[in-house]
């Protein structure tokens, strides 16, 4: 019979505690502390997307140019290219000229 008086206790305080907390949850000091809880995520929030806004710009900044760079790259290969087979062309004009003569 002496546990039954042990949870009865515990039940009784378990009810004082969570009233007593929801008092002290929804007191004004409370209050207070989690507007000003909210208030720092908001900012900190803004600043976040500010380093984000930021990052983006510098990562378009990187991607243009290695478009750039590339298309360099590619009009160099394309004018050896063109000399290659400028060059080729040459050599066989000049084969064909041995040949008849």
């Amino acid at each position: 019979m002496d546990w039954h008086w042990k949870y009865f206790r515990v039940l009784g305080a378990g009810v004082l505690l969570g009233s007593y907390g929801i008092r002290l949850l929804t007191s004004r000091d409370a209050k207070k502390v989690y507007t000003c809880g909210t208030a720092a995520v908001m900012r900190m929030k803004d600043e976040v997307l500010k380093d984000v806004s930021l990052i983006r710009e510098n990562c378009n900044d990187i991607a243009a140019d290695a478009k750039e760079i590339n298309e360099q790259r590619q009009a160099e290969l394309d004018a050896q290219q063109i000399e290659d087979a400028k060059a080729v062309l040459a050599a066989a004009g000049a084969d064909e000229q041995a040949a008849e003569a």
